[in-house]
């Protein structure tokens, strides 16, 4: 029974694994409920009353590197690659980005996507779309080992 149970569940593993990958997604999120995060929760593209471009580049750096919005405002990241090599942005806390940044290093080929998240092939550009309900500041990062780790990192602010 036990061997039934670990091959079902290895089976699981590999068809969720299969389903998102970093070469695959280009915010083709999975049709789910949105979830709250501390830093807000998945916006819709109708409600966004304002575009911030976020440009990342083989230098490893976002321009900007910090925005602020307010609280209740729901914004278009654009986010734009205008570099030679893939890129994303993650939305998160310190603590989120450190701990996804520990696991994209021990898995490089970890699958998965968010709603929080935008992979950027080279010379491409993503649009996320973000609710940003609670006030605080907060971070963004390219998780791809060794651009973390070269300082691609940004905050926001999310003013009451």
């Amino acid at each position: 029974m036990k061997s039934i149970k670990f091959i079902a569940s290895c089976a699981l593993l590999a068809g969720a694994t299969a389903s998102f990958g970093h070469e695959n997604m280009h915010n083709n999120h999975p049709a789910v409920a949105p979830q709250q995060q501390e830093w807000g929760i998945a916006g819709e593209a109708k409600g966004a009353k304002r575009t911030i471009t976020l440009r990342m580049t083989d230098d490893m750096r976002f321009t900007p590197s910090h925005f602020t919005v307010k609280q209740g405002e729901t914004v278009r990241l654009r986010v734009e690659n205008q570099g030679q090599v893939m890129h994303e942005v993650v939305l998160g806390t310190q603590g989120t980005l450190d701990q996804h940044a520990a696991m994209m290093r021990q898995y490089p080929d970890m699958e998965h996507a968010e709603p929080h998240m935008a992979h950027v092939a080279p010379r491409a550009k993503e649009d996320l779309v973000w609710h940003f309900n609670r006030p605080g500041r907060f971070d963004f990062a390219c998780l791809i080992p060794g651009h973390y780790e070269a300082g691609m990192r940004g905050t926001f602010t999310v003013t009451p």
